[in-house]
């Protein structure tokens, strides 16, 4: 009787820990003198492809669908893929892994006020003091006192990633409820790489990649580990088992669970990369999360729907 919850929340920890795992593989080439651009074309390219079998067999022979939907799905992968990752890949050239997913994750306290300015939404007393706990903590996070070595330029692009997750939930919460999850994902993530791909071929975008030994976990090792960890591990498998989880969860209760990618990235970067924050940056990391999960609460007190669909376990 208890076995499906157990493994729901099972595999939306699943889904978290792996998600957690991309900033640690885009590291390791981005070091080796990869280009965020690349190390997302790459990924998001081959998860895209990884997962076009299982978004064909989602449809079932319904093409009218995946066309009603492609501009959304253009969207999808413009904002919620491309920019969310390259900027986060990005940030992590300057920042601590856990840092830059922190800022990153501030993305769902602007959909709050988007919806404020755009559709009058107004928030609520929870969502408020939500947003006031995870502002006080990017002051935390940032530690403009400089013991952590503030970069305002690895800041810039994790508030663009936070920009793009914003973008990614606004569109996550509008799709056409007959387009299958996976599609999307993989749809999206197509998008994603081919767009990267032809502007980076124009020049304007820098699309450089190694393919000799890279460092990993302080070991050497062939460039083609970080990428199947970013593509199968921190994609393919990631979404999979969210989807899964969500399934058996809700994807409200899934929502939350989500929220410890921020955790896990953390361990994750400490184990491999032995980086840590601060322990005023780790405070104000928990003042975040904590701040995130009040909005996430708020939401699911004040709607009989959920304000985030199950797509939304792929914002990562």
């Amino acid at each position: 009787m208890h076995s499906r919850p157990a493994a729901g929340v099972a595999l939306a920890l699943l889904s978290a820990v792996t998600f957690a795992t991309s900033g640690t593989f885009a590291r390791s080439l981005i070091e080796a003198g990869w280009s965020a651009e690349s190390a997302v074309i790459a990924r998001v390219g081959i998860a895209a492809l990884v997962l076009a079998l299982p978004a064909l067999l989602s449809l079932r022979g319904r093409w009218h669908v995946l066309r009603s939907n492609g501009t959304a799905i253009g969207l999808f992968g413009l904002l919620g893929v491309a920019l969310a990752q390259v900027c986060f890949f990005n940030a992590v050239r300057y920042l601590p892994v856990g840092v830059a997913l922190l800022l990153e994750y501030l993305g769902i306290i602007l959909v709050v006020g988007w919806m404020w300015l755009r559709h009058g939404q107004r928030p609520r007393r929870l969502t408020v003091a939500g947003a006031v706990a995870a502002l006080a903590g990017l002051v935390f996070v940032l530690d403009l006192a400089g013991t952590a070595g503030f970069d305002p330029v690895g800041v810039l692009w994790g508030l663009g990633a936070a920009f793009g997750l914003a973008g990614y939930f606004v569109l996550a919460g509008r799709v056409d409820p007959r387009l299958p999850s996976v599609a999307l994902a993989s749809g999206g993530m197509a998008v994603g790489a081919a767009v990267l791909l032809l502007i980076g071929l124009t020049g304007l975008l820098p699309l450089h990649a190694t393919f000799g030994a890279v460092t990993f976990a302080g070991q050497r090792t062939s460039w083609l580990l970080p990428i199947a960890g970013l593509s199968l591990v921190a994609a393919v498998v990631a979404y999979l088992s969210g989807v899964a989880g969500t399934r058996i969860l809700g994807p409200r209760l899934s929502s939350f669970l989500g929220l410890t990618e921020v955790l896990f990235a953390v361990l994750i970067a400490w184990l491999f990369l032995n980086e840590l924050p601060t322990g005023w940056q780790l405070f104000g990391g928990a003042l975040i999360v904590a701040g995130v999960a009040l909005v996430r609460l708020d939401e699911l007190r004040g709607a009989p729907v959920p304000a985030t669909p199950e797509p939304a376990l792929a914002a990562r």
